[in-house]
């Protein structure tokens, strides 16, 4: 009867840790998905609303108008500044996220590995222990046989 692999309670925490790092990977790509698409949408505002003041500069406004409309695109400057800030240490999460499943792929791939030598090693041995059966079957049958042999003479 062969033995049972003996790192197999690693090889289940290994597993574990590689499905929580998927799931966790996921999440952080949704994160900074829509961070991005937050900062999209900051940046386009900001374009609309900077073609209004044109527009508005063209027609004509009050001055107090127009430093409204200054004073809410340097708000949405800002916006957009703390947005890209933002983008930027999401996708830095992302790229640990990554090295991270990438750590626990290469962790699995090593105990799948000895689990292979651990099979192979345990095949080898009930192969010999076979052979060694098999061995003493024939000498004993070979014994029986030569008394036989001699009784009959």
């Amino acid at each position: 009867m062969a033995k049972a692999f003996s790192l197999q309670p690693l090889v289940h925490l290994a597993q574990q840790k590689h499905d929580a790092a998927t799931r966790k990977l996921g999440q952080l790509n949704q994160h900074h998905q829509a961070a991005r698409g937050k900062l999209d949408m900051l940046q386009q505002y900001r374009k609309d609303y900077q073609e209004k003041l044109n527009n508005a500069e063209k027609d004509g406004m009050a001055l107090q108008e127009l430093r409204n409309f200054k004073d809410f695109i340097t708000r949405l400057d800002d916006a957009i500044a703390q947005q890209n800030a933002l983008v930027t240490q999401t996708q830095l999460s992302v790229e640990r996220g990554r090295s991270e499943l990438s750590d626990t792929q290469r962790r699995m791939k090593s105990f799948d590995t000895l689990a292979k030598r651990h099979v192979e090693a345990e095949k080898k041995i009930e192969s010999k222990l076979e052979q060694k059966m098999q061995d003493e079957h024939s000498g004993r049958h070979g014994a029986y046989k030569s008394i036989e042999q001699g009784e009959d003479n």
